[in-house]
Formats: structure tokens, C-alpha cells, sequence
């Protein structure tokens, strides 16, 4: 009897696993816009930038409703917020088919997806490491945000064969389908707080485990960005972060496919490739968590956004209609810094900000997402007056220099080293074993 209850699985893993098919089933919505922008132009003879709009206002609404989803989960709890959101992200993405004018795909792609969504972005892999793990939390945002982010890339190739063969509306009720197979897991896995289960957060003690803030979730939201405002780590690190949305979800995923079909690439070969990049993000943001509970997060950002700089510099001559070696080293390496800077900038939000560090950093990953809407838009400028993607590939890549000098001028908040008993609150739980 012993030996089983001493041998048994953590409840906070299977909490874990079930968020990760969350983050999966709602990233598949996020498949689609890419895909599905030359079959929507052909059926209903809407211009590329009046889709791009629908595509915009869902990444921008994506991370201004992570602050307050975190809010929201801090209120009514995490089960609640996440079967809410992947309902409005199913009938969002379902409701496309019954469409028949412009407007109707911004309010469901842009609005119903992008609030759904946005209430299990990376705002519900703040909250849930919060809660459940005092150790391994590193480890663990690394797997819960490549959950997030590989499944909206991986899933496009599948968008592609299932409209390439049944139609677009095929695509669309598919992820329907994948974010409603998630529902019941929820609701049978998915718990608030490790007390509800009985236990105490992986690797810590029932002290870990506090109340949650029972105010008015606008109020915490808008509460937590005024308290952070004043702090200059928080503007390094949403400033960080705006360039980290840019240069991957706001400026390669939605115009890799386009940019490489410039050169004569197939559209099926252009989005196989990013499909590797999401497979490959997997192993670079799980290696990532593992290296953020060990090195200094600062010194991983100066990396990642440094050498994504260096390699959107190497881009434009890659491209051609042939597959060619540098390109699939490109995609391995991109796919391994795809979103490996989340788990140390989760960490630093948690040195910093302590107990409110779900809600502010849901305020960094709004920046990490006005930084994707910004580059959307952009890119499409800039190939419509260029004729060329090249000059937003040269800034994009200026730009992650600038976010690597912006991260490593983070100033440090670690406890006093004379301090040996635990730590008494949860900002000096989160510094302490995110540093050691």
C-alpha cells in the first residue's frame, strides 16, 4: 500500500497534460488563416488585405484578453475560463462555414477566435505552473507553451490536404471538432488549485498553495499593468516580447508560405516546412525550460533573440523553388528558437513580480501579440510596395538585436543569500527555484 501511494503520479502532471491539449486543440484554429486566404479570395473575391484584417485583429485580441483571462482564472478558477474559451473558440471557427460577407469573418476569426484563444494563451501556462509546481517549473512552462505553439504549425499541412481535397469548410469544422474533442478532459482532469485534489504543488508544501485574488478581473488586470508600469523590467521585457511576436507569429508564419511561393516554392512544400518548425519547436522550447531552471534567463534571451537576429539576415537567399540544405538548416534552427524564449521570460516575470506574475505577464504576451498584429499587417505592406519580403526580413532581424541588449539589461531580483529556511511568500518561492 505503501509502495503505491509513494509511486503514484503527481496530481499536478496530469493537470499539466491536460492543459497541454488544450493549448493544442485551440492552437489548431490558428492553422487556418494561413492556408485559407487564397480559397477564401477565390469563393468570395475578398482582397488579401481585408482578410489580413480578420487575421490581425485576432492576433492582437490573442494577447490583450491573456491579462484578464488570468484575471478571469483567479476568480471563477481555470476549469471554468478553459471550457468557456474552447466553446467560443469551436463556434467561432464552426459558425465560418455559414458565411457570406467580409465582415462576418472578422467578428468570428478575428473576434470569437482571438477572445477564445486568447483566454488559454500563455496566460493559462503562467497560471497553472503558478499553482501546481514549485519545482520543475521551467520544465514545465517549456512543454506547456510548445503545446501552444507547435500545434499551430504542425496542423498545417493537414489544413492543406483536408482543403485541398473536401473545401475550406472541411479545415474549418476539423478544428471545431478538435478544440470540442477537449472539453471532457477538461472538465474531468482539469483542477484549480492542488488542494482541490487533495495534494500540494509538485515540489512544495501546502504553504505554496495560497488563496486566490477574489476582485474583479478587469480590475486585477488593469491593476497589475498599472503596479508593473512603474518597474523598468517590465518594459524590457514587453518590449522583448513585442519583437518576439513580430518576428515569428506576426512575420514568418502567416508570410513564410507567401514568400517562399514568390520564388517558385510549392504553397504544400512552403507549409511542410513550417510544420517542421513546429516540431522542432518542441525539443527548443522543452530544452529551454530545462536551461531556465539552471542558467540565467537573462543570458538565454541575449542568445535566442541574437541568433534569430543573425539568421533572418541569412533568409532572403534562401528561398528558391528548389529544397534546398540552408533552408532546412534555417527551419531546424527557427523551429528550435521558435518560442524558446517563453520559459525565461516566465521566470523573470516571476522573480519580479511575485504572486501577480500570471497577470503580468499576461500584459508581456499582450505585447508579444501587438508585435504579431504589427508584422501581419506590415509584412503585407511591405511586399505590396518592395514587391519583396526582403526588407522585412533585414528589420525583423535588426530588431531581434535590439531585443537581445533590451534582455540582457534586466537587472537581477534574486533573495538574499543569507536566507536558508524556505521562502515565506511566492515571489521568493518563484525566484528560488527558478535560480536554484
Amino acid at each position: 500500500m505503501s509502495t503505491r501511494t509513494t509511486t503514484r503520479i503527481h496530481p499536478a502532471w496530469w493537470v499539466a497534460a491536460v492543459t497541454f491539449l488544450a493549448l493544442v486543440g485551440a492552437a489548431a484554429f490558428r492553422a487556418v488563416p494561413g492556408v485559407l486566404i487564397d480559397p477564401l479570395r477565390e469563393e468570395f473575391g475578398w482582397s488579401v488585405s481585408t482578410i489580413s484584417a480578420a487575421v490581425a485583429v485576432n492576433m492582437a485580441l490573442y494577447g490583450l484578453t491573456a491579462p484578464f483571462a488570468a484575471a478571469l482564472m483567479e476568480k471563477f478558477g481555470i476549469r471554468r475560463v478553459v471550457i468557456g474559451a474552447l466553446l467560443l473558440t469551436a463556434a467561432g471557427s464552426g459558425l465560418t462555414v455559414f458565411m457570406t460577407a467580409s465582415w462576418q469573418l472578422v467578428l468570428l476569426w478575428g473576434f470569437a477566435v482571438g477572445l477564445g484563444t486568447g483566454s488559454m494563451a500563455l496566460s493559462l501556462v503562467a497560471t497553472v505552473t503558478g499553482r501546481w509546481f514549485v519545482a520543475r517549473r521551467g520544465l514545465v512552462s517549456g512543454i506547456l507553451t510548445a503545446g501552444g505553439a507547435t500545434g499551430q504549425l504542425v496542423f498545417l499541412p493537414l489544413v492543406a490536404w483536408a482543403d485541398q481535397n473536401w473545401g475550406w469548410r472541411s479545415a474549418s469544422l476539423g478544428t471545431t471538432a478538435a478544440a470540442l474533442a477537449v472539453v471532457p478532459l477538461v472538465a474531468w482532469l482539469l483542477r484549480d488549485r492542488p488542494r482541490d485534489a487533495g495534494a500540494v504543488p509538485y515540489g512544495g508544501t501546502a504553504a505554496d498553495d495560497v488563496d486566490p485574488v477574489r476582485q474583479g478581473a478587469a480590475r486585477a488586470a488593469v491593476r497589475g499593468l498599472a503596479e508593473a508600469a512603474r518597474s523598468r523590467p517590465f518594459w524590457l521585457l514587453a518590449g522583448g516580447f513585442f519583437i518576439c511576436g513580430l518576428s515569428t507569429n506576426g512575420l514568418v508564419q502567416p508570410h513564410f508560405i507567401p514568400a517562399a511561393h514568390d520564388h517558385g516554392m510549392p504553397v504544400t512544400t512552403a507549409a511542410g516546412l513550417l510544420a517542421v518548425v513546429g516540431i522542432f519547436d518542441i525539443a527548443g522550447t522543452v530544452l529551454s525550460g530545462w536551461l531556465t531552471d539552471r542558467v540565467d534567463p537573462r543570458v538565454l534571451l541575449l542568445a535566442y533573440y541574437a541568433l534569430r537576429g543573425f539568421s533572418l539576415f541569412l533568409l532572403p537567399p534562401l528561398f528558391g523553388p528548389d529544397l534546398e540544405v540552408a533552408m532546412i538548416a534555417f527551419i531546424v534552427f527557427y523551429g528550435l528558437d521558435w518560442v524558446a524564449t517563453v520559459p525565461p521570460t516566465l521566470a523573470l516575470c516571476r522573480e519580479h513580480f511575485g504572486s501577480r506574475a500570471p497577470v503580468v505577464f499576461g500584459w508581456v504576451f499582450a505585447a508579444h501579440q501587438l508585435g504579431s498584429a504589427f508584422a501581419a499587417f506590415g509584412g503585407g505592406v511591405v511586399r505590396d510596395v518592395t514587391g519583396s519580403y526582403d526588407l522585412a526580413w533585414f528589420a525583423a532581424g535588426a530588431l531581434c538585436v535590439l531585443a537581445a541588449v533590451l534582455s540582457i539589461s534586466i537587472r537581477r531580483n534574486l533573495p538574499a543569500p543569507a536566507a536558508t529556511a524556505l521562502p515565506t511568500d511566492r515571489q521568493e518561492a518563484a525566484a528560488a527555484q527558478a535560480h536554484g
